[in-house]
């Protein structure tokens, strides 16, 4: 078992209260909740009709697509050296 401290955030995100639990530290579970919140609006700015589960599908998406891409950026990195 791990010996890490389990941090607690409760946030509100697009009018939901939501508690998040993880190892992460505070500073960085705050940006994280911060910038999905922006991400939302975004989303939400653009697609005035979108549902709120298609709108967090879309910022998933993006997310994860985002994520392979520095991960595919990385690894070219790490082969080229």
């Amino acid at each position: 078992m791990s010996n890490s401290k389990q941090e607690r955030l409760k946030v509100t995100l697009d009018g939901h209260v939501y508690t998040f639990v993880g190892q992460s530290s505070l500073r960085n579970m705050k940006a994280t909740a911060q910038l999905l919140q922006k991400q939302l609006g975004q989303i939400k700015r653009l697609s005035p009709r979108i549902s709120d589960q298609d709108a967090s599908i879309l910022l998933a998406y993006n997310a994860i697509s985002n994520q392979l891409k520095l991960q595919d950026q990385l690894d070219r990195m790490r082969k080229n050296d």
